[in-house]
């Protein structure tokens, strides 16, 4: 095991890829010579300076609307929004202008960015700055939008989404950042990982649980649990939200015939009822249960960590609702 974090795998993307392409530069708030508020940029600014990392106002409209004009001339942005809470104040920018560039300029301009949201809940840090924003991202057309849950996935991803021609949205959950533990810094070699291509982190037979960001590790947490019941977990991370790697999961669901769907946001209107949907659409002749969702309750996250841990979908409520999807499909755990 190395010591290699996930916040290293997002430094070192980023480094890799302004040493490849002088176009690339980093726009946002205590991006520079202070190496950001979780310290995901720490060094850079010795090696690039401020000509490649730019320091903003706090303002993520001009943030993003700075990324979106450097994109249509040339450049290659990657701009952070220190909270992904914070997206809705540069919501004009990202919707209306990067995501829509490319279609209504006929196919003549394209918004090459990445925008980078830290996003969801870990340990205390509020109702304001602890949101599971993915899904309204999911809803526009012309966007992107990638969750990694790993460090090399997350390493990977970033460079694929770094060089891509649209603009994409970057998930990075902030519980997450310090990954495995271990002192930071390792070096890890990673070629850009495609999107669309889901990764199964644990092969089983009796039930597909897709999930994404931290939340994984609760649901690979929920299977290892489970198989000591001779129930067995298949825990498929699709990666990518969008695009959504359709047929994995349907080659997963052939196996199992079982689906169940965990992420940290709000289960009403979160994404895990877009792959409930597709899935209810197109898998109807493998499923031999109903599709299950476990999401957050639909509450915004209480300040106080037993609150916080109740309101958030953690191994032991994913647990609960596999083992009844599995022993009694016909009941169905509500969570909306």
């Amino acid at each position: 095991m190395t010591n290699f974090t996930f916040a290293d795998g997002i430094r070192q993307a980023i480094a890799e890829e302004m040493d490849r392409d002088p176009a690339v530069f980093v726009i946002g708030e205590d991006v520079g010579e202070s190496g950001g508020v979780f310290g995901v940029t720490k060094g850079l600014w010795d090696r690039f300076g401020p000509d490649r990392l730019w320091d903003s106002p706090i303002s993520e409209e001009a943030i993003v609307g700075a990324a979106v004009g450097a994109s249509l001339v040339g450049g290659r942005p990657i701009a952070e929004i220190m909270f992904s809470d914070f997206s809705m104040l540069a919501m004009d920018m990202i919707v209306n202008q990067a995501a829509k560039t490319h279609y209504m300029t006929g196919g003549k301009l394209s918004s090459p960015m990445v925008v980078r949201m830290i996003t969801g809940t870990n340990g205390s840090t509020g109702a304001q700055h602890s949101q599971s924003l993915e899904s309204w991202f999911t809803h526009v057309p012309g966007l992107k939008v990638v969750a990694p849950s790993t460090p090399e996935d997350a390493k990977g991803l970033l460079k694929s989404a770094i060089r891509d021609p649209d603009p994409v949205m970057f998930f990075e959950h902030k519980g997450l950042y310090t990954g495995r533990g271990g002192p930071a810094g390792d070096v890890v070699e990673v070629d850009p990982i495609p999107f669309g291509v889901g990764r199964i982190h644990r092969a089983g037979t009796d039930v597909t649980v897709v999930s994404y960001l931290k939340t994984r590790e609760y649901a690979l947490a929920a299977a290892e649990t489970l198989a000591e019941e001779g129930i067995s977990c298949e825990v498929f991370d699709p990666r990518t939200l969008v695009p959504f790697d359709y047929e994995g999961l349907r080659a997963s669901l052939e196996k199992t015939g079982r689906l169940l769907i965990a992420h940290e946001a709000p289960a009403r209107g979160g994404f895990g009822a877009e792959i409930a949907a597709w899935a209810a659409e197109n898998c109807h002749d493998v499923l031999r249960s109903p599709v299950m969702r476990v999401g957050g309750h639909n509450t915004p996250i209480p300040y106080a960590p037993v609150m916080e841990q109740f309101v958030l979908p953690m191994t032991e409520r994913i647990t609960d609702s596999i083992r009844a999807l599995v022993q009694n499909p016909s009941r169905q755990l509500q969570s909306l």
